[in-house]
């Protein structure tokens, strides 16, 4: 007998014939079109990498526009996605069980986070140019870490999830120190990468703890056999829930664990200043909402008091540190907006809270507002630095007589304000406060109502004195010359005009005109409050 022969003869005695030798299938189809988004992200961004090799110094400014042009790209591709029933990369014996998924929830995050960094892109176009930062690195970077905040949304799996997290959090410790020189941005990235990398490393603790637990890392899966933990692994379980939160609660900039944010937002160039406090906010709390929502539903009574809790402290201690902020103090003008960021994360915290309550279909009102919030909150950012072209210093004094200087971007950040506060003509802005507001009461948190309301209050002070200022007659403001010598020579001579560079202007225009459009049809964000996001 050859050795072909007897090798034939051991396959026929050792493997099944017929139906039952079928072998599952191991190689699995991908849906191409339903991870377009963050495959092309990502493709631009190495395309980019590779093309500032080979590209002279003068042409530098075409990277930019490349990236520009792969984001409203990769935006497009959401179009088609609208129906939102798509999945891929699922278990070959649970199809249900998928590691990426493209629901109504997904597609909404998507567009938040590719729109944001659209945005961000406008800005940075011209800041990249005239502070001399490295091009290539800097698109690499921000495309980056838009593909894997893009990514995130996405993740039906704790291994996906963090992993999407970090790659969107990675680039961004290097966005934030890239102004080299800069004490303050060192200071900043150092601050930001300590937070965030303490973050990750609880957050892998809990998720190791909860695959301990239930010997899986779907969320779906990871709910199901939550139900029914063995005795003996139930503190392990409930262990792992409490770190993987508490490691979401820092990328969300959550009190007790928010002290990176002010000097990060200051030491990081304007543009990604204002990606954070969107971005890297929406990276969070998406999270956050697929780990509670979709994976730790049995530990509902744990977590829903917990977050409520988060909720009240962050929203109270952001407004407190915003109304500390003085009006001739360099940079604090990024300062409150960066407090302003704490106390809006407070806002957004409440419907998840709420969810542990009454249902995963009050998730829809910490959409809704995340939506607002990112129109408005990255418009302030770009009227920000417009005027910083100007007065360098950041001050909130700066601003005084804007509307003399500058009326269209005046009326612009004055909107901005209003919304951001919740009050008309910012509509938008009040009906997703009443819609968070409205969660709570539903949810029997008349507490967390009350706080709500009372911090309301509170912000609306800081918001309309930084109003009132821009339509003062144009002058020095007490301790304006104080402030400037302390920081320094070299500020332009207040009220010097420069014309607007048209990215900067388009960034305004492009978040003034949608927070117009909300305020004037509310209900384009806000039918995403009414209903679930996700399949029961």
């Amino acid at each position: 007998m050859t050795a072909t022969t007897a090798l034939t003869a051991l396959t026929a005695l050792t493997l099944p014939t017929g139906p039952a030798a079928e072998a599952p299938r191991l190689v699995q189809s991908v849906d191409w079109l339903a991870i377009a988004p963050v495959v092309i992200t990502a493709v631009v961004g190495l395309a980019v990498l590779v093309a500032d090799l080979f590209v002279p110094e003068r042409r530098k400014p075409l990277l930019g526009w490349i990236s520009v042009a792969g984001l409203a790209a990769a935006t497009a591709t959401l179009l088609p996605l609208r129906a939102g029933d798509r999945g891929t990369f699922c278990l070959t014996g649970d199809p249900t069980a998928c590691s990426y998924t493209a629901d109504h929830f997904t597609l909404v995050v998507q567009f938040l986070v590719l729109a944001g960094a659209l945005v961000t892109a406008l800005l940075s176009v011209t800041a990249v140019r005239e502070t001399r930062m490295p091009a290539g690195e800097y698109w690499f970077l921000l495309l980056s870490s838009a593909a894997g905040a893009a990514l995130l949304p996405a993740s039906r799996d704790l291994a996906t999830l963090i992993v999407a997290l970090e790659v969107a959090s990675l680039p961004a410790f290097a966005l934030v120190g890239m102004r080299r020189g800069d004490r303050l941005s060192s200071e900043a990235a150092l601050k930001f990468f300590l937070s965030s990398v303490t973050a990750t490393a609880v957050s892998l603790l809990g998720v190791s703890f909860v695959y301990a637990a239930t010997g899986s890392l779907h969320l779906t899966q990871v709910a199901d056999r939550l139900e029914d933990v063995p005795g003996q692994l139930d503190t392990l379980a409930m262990a792992g829930v409490a770190l993987t939160l508490v490691g979401f609660a820092f990328k969300t900039a959550a009190v007790p664990f928010h002290f990176w944010v002010p000097d990060t937002y200051v030491g990081a160039p304007l543009p990604i200043a204002g990606y954070l406090s969107v971005v890297g906010k929406a990276v969070g709390f998406t999270g956050l909402v697929l780990v509670t929502v979709i994976a730790f539903p049995a530990y509902s009574d744990i977590w829903g008091p917990a977050l409520a809790v988060l909720a009240a402290l962050t929203m109270t201690v952001g407004n407190a540190g915003a109304l500390r902020q003085s009006a001739d103090r360099p940079n604090s003008a990024v300062r409150l907006l960066a407090w302003s960021s704490v106390g809006q994360a407070g806002y957004l915290l409440v419907p998840i809270a709420a969810a542990a309550y009454s249902g995963r279909d009050q998730i829809g009102a910490t959409v809704a507002y995340a939506l607002m919030y990112a129109a408005v909150n990255l418009g302030a950012f770009a009227v920000a630095a417009l005027v910083a072209r100007t007065k360098p210093l950041h001050r909130i004094s700066d601003y005084r007589g804007l509307y003399a200087e500058r009326p269209l971007a005046a009326l612009s950040l004055a909107f901005f304000l209003l919304c951001l506060a919740g009050l008309p003509p910012g509509i938008i802005g009040l009906f997703a406060k009443v819609t968070v507001f409205r969660s709570a009461v539903d949810a029997g948190l008349g507490w967390l109502a009350v706080v709500m309301a009372v911090n309301v209050v509170v912000a609306l002070y800081y918001y309309l004195r930084w109003t009132a200022l821009l339509f003062r007659t144009p002058g020095e403001t007490a301790g304006a010359s104080g402030a400037s010598g302390a920081s320094g020579a070299g500020e332009p001579v207040a009220g010097a005009r420069t014309r607007a560079p048209w990215p900067v202007a388009a960034a305004i225009v492009l978040t003034a005109a949608t927070a117009l459009v909300l305020s004037g049809a509310p209900q384009l964000v806000l039918r995403f409050a009414s209903g679930s996001l996700f399949p029961q």
